[in-house]
């Protein structure tokens, strides 16, 4: 089983913008401590299988679903997301409940995420109509109740495509005991992700890769080896 609390920091791929084989082997190699294969729009079971054939890592390679046909078996685990402060029951259970009626879900190999989207113009936040108007306290109280309510290991605080407010994630980080405070969001490079790692436990880089390729995602390694005096 992965271990996320030994993560410092991940590596989000979208199956939906694939990557080439050769630039998933640098991946593996960058530094980062997991490949997490995922996506919010246009995420299909044969694009995320497709995604995994080109991964031959030494790092975990996991799968985190955005709907029940792109939670497939393959890969390390699973990561199943649900987003806490949405505006329908759909995106925190309803979805999960149909996945698990219809499927036979093994959940040795599922690690759930207690999602807290703060970015209004992401995909993930029109999709999912999740509440961003949050005040610190306010995601500290949804971060509090997946970690002591549902024991969930990991609390993601996802601003996915812009660089979050560092209050909300170091209220974030004060009011979980036990989960693992994944950060994502706007960490395009060495400064940000020295920020970002001085409040959160693992920091996820996505668009970065995609979108200025793999210096730029070892630069973000570097940046959180530094805050964390490696």
């Amino acid at each position: 089983m992965v271990e996320p609390a030994d993560w410092r920091h991940v590596t989000k791929v979208d199956p939906d913008k694939g990557m080439s084989e050769e630039k998933m082997r640098d991946i593996a190699v960058s530094g980062t401590d997991a490949v997490v294969v995922g996506g919010t729009q246009g995420v299909t079971r044969e694009k995320v299988l497709s995604l995994l054939s080109s991964v031959d890592a030494d790092v975990p390679v996991v799968v985190e679903p955005s709907n029940p046909a792109s939670a497939v078996g393959a890969g390390d685990a699973l990561l199943v997301p649900t987003v806490l402060n949405a505006d329908t029951v759909d995106w925190v259970v309803g979805i999960h409940k149909e996945w698990a009626r219809t499927e036979d879900v093994d959940w040795s190999r599922v690690v759930g995420e207690g999602y807290i989207v703060m970015n209004p113009d992401s995909a993930v936040g029109r999709l999912t109509g999740a509440d961003t108007s949050l005040s610190p306290q306010e995601a500290a109280g949804y971060a509090e109740v997946a970690d002591g309510l549902f024991d969930l290991p990991v609390v993601y605080v996802e601003y996915s495509g812009t660089f979050g407010d560092t209050e909300v994630i170091e209220a974030v980080a004060d009011a979980v005991d036990d989960a693992t405070v994944f950060y994502g969001g706007g960490v395009d490079g060495y400064d940000r992700a020295k920020e970002a790692a001085r409040y959160a436990d693992c920091i996820v880089v996505g668009d970065a890769v995609h979108e200025k390729g793999v210096d730029a995602l070892r630069e973000t390694v570097r940046g959180v080896d530094d805050a964390r005096g490696v």
